[in-house]
């Protein structure tokens, strides 16, 4: 919504302008999908239950307090009314919310698969002590071009698993291949390799991608066999 204060009327306005262009721009199909925003008095207008979008109208807005009274306009708020409205409760910093069925969000969600962390979105802000510097010039892939390894350490919680995932899919955007494991599932899948014969194979499969990421490297103690 920006940062300056918007008078009721702009709100709503902007409410109807990005639903509209919500379903323009293919995040929702039909009449799927809501949106809520705060109002300069404390209370929350939200899109109506069911109707076209490109059908909608400012009066078919609908506004309520924050306990869900519908105290302005003609038709049900959305079935997602709880979703918005505790929302805007709780967190008195956000001003505005989207419900929506973004395509490749929606794909990850339906095989329950996580969405790639980017190094772009990445909020070094609520750490100080991430030398963000440094991650940056990771970020240009420089190392991957020079064949180079590197090790992201530090205490468990800080982000290393999601920066390192975040330079895998930079390395893919580039043109690179990448791969993401744990790396007791790589020591596993080698261990098995001893056993029947495929060790040497299995090693190169491991090693053909440009880039391979280790997650939760040396967290413990390992092996004869695994060290060798």
């Amino acid at each position: 919504m920006g940062k300056d204060k918007l008078t009721a009327q702009e709100t709503k306005e902007q409410v109807l302008w990005v639903a509209q262009e919500m379903l323009r721009s293919g995040l929702v199909e039909g009449t799927a999908g809501n949106l809520g925003a705060r109002l300069p008095d404390g209370n929350a207008v939200l899109t109506p239950s069911s109707l076209d979008y490109l059908e909608m109208t400012l009066d078919d807005l609908v506004v309520c307090d924050l306990d869900g009274n519908v105290l302005e306009g003609e038709r049900s708020p959305t079935t997602e009314k709880a979703l918005h409205l505790s929302a805007l409760r709780q967190h008195d910093n956000i001003d505005a919310t989207m419900h929506c069925h973004a395509k490749h969000a929606t794909m990850f969600a339906l095989v329950r698969e996580p969405i790639p962390a980017v190094i772009e979105e990445f909020d070094f802000s609520f750490n100080p002590k991430i030398p963000t510097v440094a991650i940056r010039d990771l970020a240009t892939l420089r190392f991957v071009e020079a064949g180079e390894s590197v090790i992201l350490h530090g205490p468990v919680g800080v982000g290393k698993t999601m920066l390192a995932q975040a330079l895998g899919h930079a390395a893919c955007r580039r043109g690179h291949t990448a791969i993401f494991t744990k790396t007791s599932r790589l020591l596993a899948d080698l261990a098995g390799g001893h056993a029947d014969r495929t060790w040497g194979a299995r090693l190169r499969r491991w090693t053909r991608p440009d880039l391979v990421i280790l997650d939760d490297f040396a967290m413990r103690e390992f092996t004869v066999a695994q060290a060798d």
